[in-house]
């Protein structure tokens, strides 16, 4: 479970390094649904989603995603994952994780990263880590509990996202057969996000529901798969799921989401 805090949302510690492209998951089982509306821009705007969090096809938990509207051209992106039921429970497992961000752009859709907060508390131990990015030095330091070899101020570079800003940028610029890269600063270092998108729309069922959705897949993750489906309309992915070595490890499961005022 501690690994759901990997790229959004699985967002948002330890990926592994950088490999060959990952294979291509098996597409569920057709269901019939009525043609795909025309794609609606994606815009920020503030939200709240539960999902059910699954690990290794059993019930573990819950995630909590949230977009909060600070003062003028600031944000908050909130992550907060509990373990209910088995390994997580066993383990006392809790996430807490914050990126504060600012908005930019004719359409305020360009993000950038101020600060980020972790907060992991588990019965052998809890962990907190702290970041900032500090963009009139270009460079990014975390403190806490950091590796040593992580301690370092990173140089940014324009367009850098933290781990948990990503899921937001997804959303942003996801369309049927784009290709989508991404520089993502956290946790001390730099990484490459490399995705792809379907080139058309499938039935994705979640829960009681089924939604027509986009796929979004990391092509870079190695024996690690990483995919998003995202539907129109829906302001945050409809299911999230890791697969490790072609076996599904975390899956994210959207069951409830709202508009916040």
């Amino acid at each position: 479970m501690t690994k759901l805090l990997g790229g959004l949302l699985f967002l948002a510690c330890a990926v592994p390094a950088l490999a060959q492209d990952a294979p291509v998951a098996p597409a569920p089982a057709p269901v019939e649904a009525p043609p795909a509306a025309d794609q609606t821009p994606w815009k920020l705007a503030p939200f709240s989603a539960t999902y059910e969090a699954w690990y290794k096809g059993k019930r573990a938990g819950d995630a909590t995603l949230q977009v909060v509207h600070k003062d003028g051209n600031q944000w908050r992106l909130d992550l907060e994952i509990r373990g209910e039921r088995g390994v997580a429970s066993l383990l006392r497992l809790n996430i807490q994780q914050s990126t504060v961000f600012d908005v930019s752009g004719a359409a305020n859709d360009q993000f950038r990263p101020l600060s980020q907060s972790t907060v992991r508390k588990a019965i052998f131990g809890d962990k907190e880590q702290t970041g900032r990015y500090d963009w009139h030095s270009n460079t990014a330091l975390w403190e806490g509990k950091v590796d040593k070899d992580r301690r370092a101020p990173v140089p940014l570079q324009p367009g850098d996202m933290s781990s948990l800003l990503l899921d937001l940028a997804i959303m942003r610029d996801a369309k049927l057969g784009a290709s989508m890269d991404y520089r993502v600063v956290d946790n001390g270092r730099a990484r490459q996000y490399q995705y792809a998108v379907g080139a058309q729309t499938e039935i994705v069922p979640v829960g009681e529901l089924s939604y027509d959705a986009m796929r979004i897949q990391r092509i870079n993750s190695g024996d690690r798969e990483q995919i998003f489906w995202v539907a129109n309309g829906v302001p945050t992915p409809v299911r999230m799921l890791q697969r490790d070595d072609g076996e599904d490890a975390i899956d994210l499961r959207l069951i409830d989401y709202q508009g916040v005022q």
